[in-house]
C-alpha cells in the first residue's frame, strides 16, 4: 500500500508539474504578443535591403522605370534594344569560351567583391575579357519584389563573388561591361537572372550564351545545370542550396563553393555544347554553312532574353489576384460551384490586407499570411487574439513539410506585431465593401502622419498619388485625407533615413602628452595610426586615450583656443536633436574649394552636425548671403551667354547687370520648349523664353539656342550619350566643353571672359567661388580669407542661434593654419605629397627613430623626447 501512495504522489506532482509548466508557456507566449502589439517588428529588426540607398523597384502599385539612355526614348522600351537585335541577325559565332582543357578539381582561392574600390577593379577586369560566365542568387522570403543576394562572375583565370549587399549602391559600374556587345556573357537558365539584374541594377544583359537554350538546340535529355555539372564536369551539386537564406554574412564555406560551382564551370560547359552544335547536320538550310547553323539558332534563342523586360504586376485592387486564386482552389477543393459570401469577403479583406502589409515592411506574402492560414480564418472566423494565432499555427503546420523551409509554422512577425489589424478587420472589416477602402484605411495607421511603421525606400511610393487609382481616392471612410504637409513629413523622414549619418561622428577618444597634459580628442582611426606606428602608448580602454612617446611641437594653450580639447556630443548644435543629424559646412564648398592649401583646415571647427530642420535654415541663410557676396564683389553668382554682333564667334561673358540663371533651370527651361513648345500655353512659353534669353543676354534665341542650353552643366557621359543619340560624329566631341564654364578671367576691354571645363555644377558657383577668393587674395591677402570665413560663421549663427556648439566654438576662432599640430593626421601629407612621397618618409622616420635608439642605448634613456615632424622635415 506504501508503493501505491508513493506511485499516486509521484503521478500527481508530475502531472502538476506538466500542467504549470503548459500554463507558464501559454502565458508567456500571450504576454509577448501583447507587447508586439502596436509595436512594428522593424523598430527593433534589422533587414540588409534597409540599408539600400538607391532601390528601382519599390513596393508601390506604379509601374517599373526602365534606364532611358536619352531624354526622349520611353522607359517602357528597352534601353539596348538596337544593339541585341544586330546581334540576332549577325550573331557571333567564333567565341572562345576557355583554353579547350580545364582543370576540373576547382581552387580553394576566388576574389570577395564587397566594396567600391573592388567593384571598379572587377569593371576593369571583365572590360578586357572576350567573355565570362555570371550566375546570380536571390532571396525572396523576406522581401515582396525579391532581390539579390550575390553574383558569381567566372572568368578563364578566376573565380568573383560579388557581395551584392554590401554593394549594391555601387552595382552600376558593371552596367558598361553587361552592356558591352563585344563580350559574351554566358548563363544558365537566364530567363530570370536578365530581369532580375534589370530590377535591381538597370543592368541590361547584351551578347547573351544560354546554355540552357543550347540543351534544347541539341535536344539533351535534362538541361538542368546539375545534369550539366554531372555529365561534362564530373561534379555533383546539391540544389537544396538554392533555398538557403543568401543574405547571411559571412556565408558558410559549403554556400560559397556551390555559388562558385554555378559559374565557375559554365564556360567549359558553353565550350562542350558549342562544339556539339557544330557537328549537328543541319537538314533545312542550304544557304547557311552547316557547321554554325546550330550554333546560330542556340545563340539567337539566347540573345532573345536579352529582350525581356521587367514589369511589376499591377492590380486593379491590391490582393484582387490572389483572391480569386484562393476561392477558385476552394471551390475545386470541394467540388463545388457554390461558397458563402461571406468567406469570399472574409478571403477578399484579408489578401488586401495581406498585400498592403507586404509592401509596408518588404516582406513576401507566404512570409506575411499563407493562403492555407487565409482559408482556415475565413471559415472560421475567429474574433479573439488567442484563436486567430492557433489558427494560423494549426493551418501552417497542416502545409506539406516540403515547404517548410520557406513557410513560417507560426504567426509571422507581421501578424504578431499587427494583431489588433486582424481582429478588427474580422470584426468589422466586412463592412468596408471595397478593398480599396482597406488599403486607406491601413495606410493612414502605418505610414500616416503618425503610423506605427517606419518608412522606407520600398513603401514611401504607397503614399504617392500618381501610384495608382486608389491612391488617388485620397479620403477614407473616417474622412482622413492625405495633404500636402503629410507628404511632405513623409518626405522629410525619408530624406533623414537616407542621408543622416549612420554611426557617431565624435568617438571622443583622446591624446595626452608625455607629460600628461590633455592634447586633444579625436577619433579611433587617428588613436590607432599612433598605436600601429609605437608612437604612443594606450592609457584607457574606454573611452580609449593614448599617451605620445615623443614631445609635441605645439599645444593648444599655445594657440589661446580650447576647441580642440572639449568633448563633443553627437547632436544637432542648434536644436539638440541626437537622433538624426548631418555634417554641415559653415564656409560653402564653392569658397573653401579654392583656398589656398595651406589656409583649408583639416580639423573640425567649421564643420557641424545640425538636423534635417536646422540644415535647411542655414542652407536658405547660406543661399541669400551668397546672393549678397555676389552683390558686393561685383561678381555674379551665374554665368550668361553672349554672341556677338558679327555671330562668327561666341564668347561666355560675365555680365553684372543682372543674377543670371541657374545651370539647371536653364536646362530645364529649354528642354520644356523643345519638348512642348508649340503646345505649350503662350503665357507659360514665353516665361521660359525670358529664362533663356536672360542667359544669352536678353537677344533673341533660336532652336539651336535651346539645344546648346540643354548642354550647359551636363557631365562628358550626358554629352556623349546626346551625341550618341543625335547621331553626330565624334569630331563633335571635341567641342563638348564649350558650354561648360569654370575658371572665369578679367578681359582688358572690361568684359569678364570665362573659359572651359569638362564639367559644370548645375548650381554654377564654381566660378563665382574662385573669382571671390582670388580678389580677397589679391586685395586683402589671407588675413582677408579668414575674415571671410569669420563672416560665414556669423550668418550660420543668425541663421539657427546654435545652442549646443562645442566649448571653445567661437566666430572670430583664428588658428595657425600653417603650423604643425599633433592632431594632424597623416593623410594631410599624403594629400600634399602623394602616396609614394608619404611612403618613403614614414622609411626615413623609422631609420631615424632606430639610429636614435642606437645611440641612446648605452645612457640608458627610457624616456625620447624627440618631435615627429621635425623628423618627417
Amino acid at each position: 500500500m506504501e508503493n501505491k501512495d508513493k506511485i499516486k504522489i509521484a503521478v500527481t506532482i508530475s502531472c502538476l508539474a506538466v500542467v504549470s509548466i503548459l500554463l507558464a508557456n501559454k502565458f508567456r507566449k500571450q504576454r509577448k504578443r501583447k507587447q508586439n502589439i502596436g509595436s512594428c517588428y522593424l523598430k527593433s529588426e534589422a533587414k540588409p535591403q534597409h540599408n539600400f540607398k538607391r532601390v528601382l523597384a519599390n513596393n508601390s502599385y506604379s509601374p517599373f522605370k526602365h534606364l532611358k539612355l536619352d531624354d526622349d526614348s520611353s522607359s517602357d522600351l528597352h534601353p539596348y534594344e538596337s544593339e541585341i537585335k544586330s546581334l540576332l541577325e549577325k550573331p557571333e559565332l567564333e567565341f572562345e569560351f576557355c583554353n579547350g582543357t580545364m582543370d576540373m578539381d576547382m581552387s580553394d582561392t576566388y576574389v570577395w567583391i564587397d566594396d567600391e574600390s573592388k567593384l571598379k577593379e572587377l569593371a576593369q577586369v571583365l572590360s578586357k575579357e572576350r567573355v565570362f560566365a555570371v550566375d546570380t542568387e536571390q532571396h525572396s522570403l523576406r522581401s515582396f519584389l525579391g532581390f539579390t543576394a550575390l553574383i558569381q562572375i567566372s572568368t578563364r583565370e578566376e573565380d568573383y563573388l560579388v557581395d551584392t549587399i554590401a554593394v549594391h549602391d555601387s552595382m552600376g559600374i558593371l552596367c558598361p561591361v553587361f552592356a558591352n556587345p563585344n563580350i559574351c556573357k554566358v548563363f544558365h537558365g537566364a530567363d530570370n537572372d536578365v530581369i532580375w539584374l534589370q530590377r535591381d541594377f538597370h543592368i541590361y544583359v547584351v551578347n547573351l550564351f544560354d546554355t540552357a537554350k543550347a540543351c534544347d538546340v541539341l535536344s539533351k535529355p535534362q538541361r538542368s545545370l546539375a545534369y550539366l555539372l554531372e555529365t561534362y564536369c564530373g561534379v555533383t551539386t546539391n540544389k537544396l542550396y538554392q533555398r538557403e537564406d543568401w543574405r547571411q554574412r559571412p556565408l558558410p564555406i559549403d554556400m560559397i563553393e556551390y555559388a562558385r560551382m554555378d559559374a565557375h564551370y559554365l564556360l567549359y560547359i558553353a565550350e562542350c555544347l558549342v562544339s556539339e552544335l557544330k557537328l549537328q547536320k543541319n537538314e533545312n538550310s542550304a544557304s547557311l554553312d552547316d557547321k554554325f547553323y546550330f550554333v546560330f539558332e542556340a545563340n539567337r534563342r539566347s540573345n532573345a532574353l536579352g529582350l525581356q523586360l521587367f514589369t511589376k504586376e499591377l492590380e486593379a485592387s491590391p490582393g484582387q489576384y490572389a483572391a480569386s486564386s484562393i476561392i477558385s482552389r476552394h471551390l475545386n477543393d470541394h467540388g463545388t460551384s457554390n461558397i458563402n459570401s461571406q468567406f469570399q469577403d472574409v478571403v477578399r479583406c484579408l489578401c488586401s490586407w495581406r498585400d498592403l502589409m507586404a509592401r509596408m515592411h518588404d516582406e513576401s506574402l507566404k512570409y506575411v499570411l499563407s493562403d492555407n492560414a487565409i482559408v482556415a480564418l475565413a471559415e472560421k472566423v475567429p474574433l479573439t487574439i488567442t484563436d486567430i494565432c492557433t489558427t494560423i499555427s494549426q493551418a501552417d503546420i497542416e502545409t506539406d513539410s516540403l515547404n517548410s523551409n520557406s513557410t513560417p509554422r507560426f504567426p509571422s512577425s507581421v501578424v504578431l506585431s499587427h494583431l489588433d489589424d486582424l481582429t478588427d478587420l474580422l470584426q468589422d472589416g466586412l463592412k468596408l465593401n471595397n478593398p480599396d477602402d482597406i488599403l486607406q484605411l491601413f495606410l493612414k495607421k502605418h505610414i500616416g502622419p503618425h503610423g506605427s511603421c517606419p518608412l522606407s525606400l520600398y513603401n514611401y511610393g504607397l503614399l504617392s498619388k500618381s501610384s495608382m487609382k486608389v491612391s488617388k481616392r485620397l479620403v477614407s471612410k473616417n474622412g482622413y485625407k492625405f495633404s500636402k504637409q503629410v507628404a511632405r513629413k513623409a518626405s522629410r523622414e525619408l530624406f533623414v533615413q537616407k542621408f543622416s549619418c549612420k554611426s557617431p561622428v565624435y568617438h571622443n577618444c583622446r591624446i595626452y602628452a608625455n607629460d600628461g597634459r590633455l592634447l586633444c580628442y579625436c577619433d579611433r582611426r587617428k588613436l590607432e595610426w599612433y598605436l600601429q606606428r609605437d608612437l604612443a602608448k594606450l592609457v584607457e580602454e574606454e573611452p580609449p586615450a593614448i599617451m605620445l612617446l615623443f614631445e609635441p611641437k605645439g599645444r593648444p594653450e599655445d594657440e589661446g583656443n580650447d576647441f580642440y580639447i572639449q568633448s563633443k556630443k553627437n547632436i544637432c548644435v542648434g536644436c539638440g536633436e541626437g537622433n538624426h543629424y548631418l555634417r554641415y559646412r559653415i564656409i560653402p564648398s564653392c569658397y573653401r574649394i579654392h583656398f589656398p592649401e595651406h589656409l583649408k583646415s583639416h580639423r573640425s571647427h567649421d564643420i557641424v552636425l545640425v538636423c534635417v530642420d536646422c540644415h535647411e535654415k542655414a542652407h536658405s541663410a547660406a543661399e541669400k548671403y551668397k546672393k549678397k557676396v555676389a552683390s558686393e564683389f561685383a561678381i555674379p553668382l551665374f554665368v550668361q551667354k553672349v554672341v556677338n554682333s558679327n555671330e562668327e564667334l561666341q564668347s561666355s561673358v560675365m555680365m553684372l547687370a543682372d543674377g543670371g540663371v541657374s545651370p539647371l533651370e536653364l536646362r530645364t527651361a529649354a528642354m520644356a520648349l523643345l519638348r512642348h513648345g508649340p503646345r505649350m500655353p503662350a503665357q507659360r512659353c514665353e516665361e521660359l523664353k525670358e529664362v533663356v534669353k536672360k542667359y544669352y543676354g536678353g537677344r533673341e534665341i533660336s532652336e539651336e539656342d535651346l539645344e546648346n542650353a540643354l548642354l550647359v552643366g551636363m557631365s562628358p557621359h550626358e554629352k556623349r550619350r546626346l551625341h550618341k543619340k543625335k547621331g553626330l560624329s565624334l569630331s563633335c566631341k571635341k567641342d563638348e566643353g564649350k558650354n561648360d564654364l569654370e575658371d572665369v578671367d578679367p578681359n582688358p576691354n572690361g568684359s569678364v571672359f570665362a573659359t572651359c571645363s569638362s564639367k559644370l555644377s548645375l548650381l554654377g558657383h564654381g566660378p563665382h567661388g574662385k573669382q571671390v577668393v582670388d580678389f580677397l587674395l589679391k586685395e586683402h591677402g589671407e588675413d582677408g580669407v579668414r575674415e571671410f570665413c569669420q563672416r560665414w560663421r556669423q550668418v550660420f549663427v543668425e541663421a539657427i542661434h546654435p545652442r549646443f556648439l562645442p566649448g571653445g566654438w567661437d566666430v572670430t576662432h583664428r588658428i595657425g593654419y600653417d603650423e604643425w599640430m599633433v592632431y594632424w593626421h597623416l593623410t594631410v601629407v599624403e594629400e600634399s605629397l602623394g602616396t609614394t612621397a608619404c611612403i618613403i618618409l614614414q622609411t626615413r622616420l623609422l631609420l631615424l627613430l632606430l639610429l636614435i635608439q642606437l645611440l641612446l642605448k648605452e645612457s640608458k634613456v627610457v624616456a625620447m623626447n624627440c618631435d615627429l615632424f621635425d623628423l618627417y622635415l
